[in-house]
């Protein structure tokens, strides 16, 4: 299995051993575009892996800070009382670049600056940037893609 992530289309797809497309789901990255550089809130390029993947069994729409879950489920209730909130929910694909000197080690260090894969409200728009530098997906298609791939599975961004 390996992913392609795409910033310019927002959408990411999967393909299997054989190379052959898996699935394609609608995504949202960085409001701010592309870049590498930490502090920007853009989403990374590059080749990267799967670090880690947190969440297992937990149920959709759980909410997490820090990797942490919190004990919380996601409402539009608790949305709307906490607007200011980055929600981070469901699961979580911790990403790690591997390319050193361009999303790897320094100031521009993808696992340093803790980009996921990670779920989102269904309430908010898919298909155009608007992520604070992760990669934005359905509750629902993350639990699919959170079942289908392993820690060290191969992560491509492109613009």
């Amino acid at each position: 299995m390996r992913i392609a992530i795409h910033i310019p289309t927002q959408q990411l797809e999967l393909f299997g051993d054989d190379g052959k497309l898996v699935h394609r789901f609608p995504v949202s990255t960085g409001a701010n575009g592309a870049g590498e550089e930490n502090g920007s809130f853009c989403t990374p390029r590059g080749r990267h892996v799967i670090r880690a993947k947190v969440g297992a069994g937990l149920p959709e729409n759980a909410v997490f800070v820090k990797r942490r879950p919190t004990g919380e489920i996601y409402t539009p209730e608790l949305g709307a009382q906490f607007p200011q909130r980055d929600w981070i929910l469901t699961r979580i694909l911790w990403l790690s670049g591997c390319e050193s000197g361009y999303n790897r080690s320094g100031t521009c260090d993808t696992m340093r600056r803790y980009i996921y894969i990670h779920g989102t409200p269904d309430s908010l728009e898919l298909g155009k940037p608007g992520s604070r530098g992760c990669v934005r997906m359905r509750n629902a298609d993350l639990v699919a893609l959170f079942d289908m791939v392993q820690a060290g599975t191969e992560v491509e961004i492109a613009a």
